[in-house]
C-alpha cells in the first residue's frame, strides 16, 4: 500500500488510538503525523501488515508524549481534564469517523485513564478498545505475554467498572434536562434527587477562568457550590444539548460565546449521577468546539 493511501486508510483508526492515549485532541493529531513522516523516511521495503506497524509505531510514540504531558500536568493549575469530544446532538456521521464513534470510550472512564502509568494505560487501550491478543500487544511494546497480562489486571483494578461502559441511551437525558432547569430556575430540588451521596464534582479552568479549583466532594457541597455560582453568574445565558463522548451533555454560553461544557457520569446501579465534569478552559474550548454550530 502507498504512504498516501495508508494515510487514508489508518488515519481515523490511528488518531481515535492516539486520543484515548493522550486525552488530547491537538496531542494525537501531532502524535498521528510524527507517525507517518517517520514511516515515510524509514520505510525500505514492503510492509506485510502495515495496520499493526503502523499502531506499533504510534502507541511507542504516544508513550514518549504521556511521558512528558504527566510532568506538565504535575504543575497544571488545578485540575486537568482530557479534551472531551463534543457532537452536534443527533449529528450524522461522516463514513470515516465512524470507527471513532462505534468504539467511543466514555468521558467518564478516560478521566479515569489518568491513574494508570502509560505503558498501563497503553495496554488496557489495546485490550480493551482494539481486542488485541496478548501476544501481539507484547509484540508492540516489547514485553513477553506475561507481563502484559499482569499490567492489564494492574489496570483493570484501578478503574471502576461502571466507569468503563456508557451509560444506557436515554438515562441521562433527564439528568440533563433537570441540570439546565435548576440552573435556570435556581431550585436545585429536583437535581439533589439525581445526585449520588458520594458523587464529586471536577472542573478544569486551566488557571485561565475561576472554577473549583480542586475536587468538590459529596452532593451537599456539589449544591452548595451550585448555588453559588449561579449567583455569580457562572451558567451564563443559554445552553446547547451536544453529544460529549457518546453522551449526553451541554454546553453553557455567556454572551453568545462557549463558557463551559459539562456532562456526567452516571452509576446505573443507583440511577444517579456520581461524577459531574466541567471543562471551562477556553483553550480547550477552542480546540474541541470548532464544529459546532451555536
Amino acid at each position: 500500500m502507498e504512504i498516501q493511501q495508508a494515510y487514508d486508510t489508518y488515519k481515523p483508526l490511528l488518531q481515535s488510538i492516539a486520543y484515548r492515549m493522550l486525552g488530547s485532541f491537538s496531542e494525537a493529531e501531532d502524535a498521528v503525523q510524527d507517525v507517518y513522516a517517520d514511516y515515510f523516511r524509514l520505510q525500505s521495503g514492503p510492509i506485510e501488515n502495515e495496520k499493526a506497524y503502523l499502531i506499533r509505531m504510534l502507541t511507542n510514540r504516544c508513550l514518549n508524549v504521556l511521558q512528558s504531558a504527566r510532568k506538565r500536568r504535575e504543575v497544571y493549575p488545578g485540575t486537568w481534564l482530557p479534551e472531551p469530544d463534543v457532537r452536534q446532538a443527533g449529528e450524522t456521521m461522516d463514513p470515516a469517523e465512524l470507527y471513532d464513534r462505534d468504539e467511543s470510550v466514555s468521558y467518564g472512564l478516560l478521566v479515569m485513564l489518568e491513574q494508570l502509568t502509560a505503558t498501563e494505560r497503553a495496554v488496557f487501550i489495546l485490550r480493551e478498545s482494539l481486542q488485541y491478543e496478548y501476544s501481539e500487544i507484547a509484540e508492540c511494546l516489547r514485553k513477553s505475554e506475561a507481563n502484559c497480562r499482569k499490567i492489564f489486571s494492574r489496570a483493570k483494578s484501578k478503574l471502576n467498572p461502571l466507569a468503563a461502559a456508557p451509560a444506557p441511551s436515554g438515562s441521562t437525558e433527564p439528568l440533563v434536562a433537570t441540570f439546565i432547569a435548576a440552573a435556570r430556575s435556581g431550585d436545585f430540588g429536583a437535581l439533589v434527587e439525581l445526585l449520588a451521596e458520594e458523587a464529586v464534582l471536577l472542573a478544569d479552568g486551566g488557571g485561565k477562568v475561576r472554577t473549583a479549583v480542586f475536587p468538590i466532594y459529596g452532593k451537599e457541597r456539589i449544591l452548595a457550590l451550585l448555588k453559588g455560582t449561579l449567583a455569580k453568574g457562572f451558567f451564563g445565558d443559554g445552553e446547547q444539548l451536544v453529544d460529549v463522548n457518546g453522551q449526553p451533555g451541554f454546553i453553557l454560553y455567556s454572551h453568545g460565546r462557549p463558557s463551559s461544557i459539562l456532562c456526567f457520569q452516571w452509576d446505573e446501579r443507583q440511577r444517579k449521577a456520581e461524577r459531574i465534569f466541567v471543562v471551562s478552559n477556553p483553550d480547550k474550548l477552542e480546540t474541541v468546539l470548532k464544529g459546532i454550530k451555536n
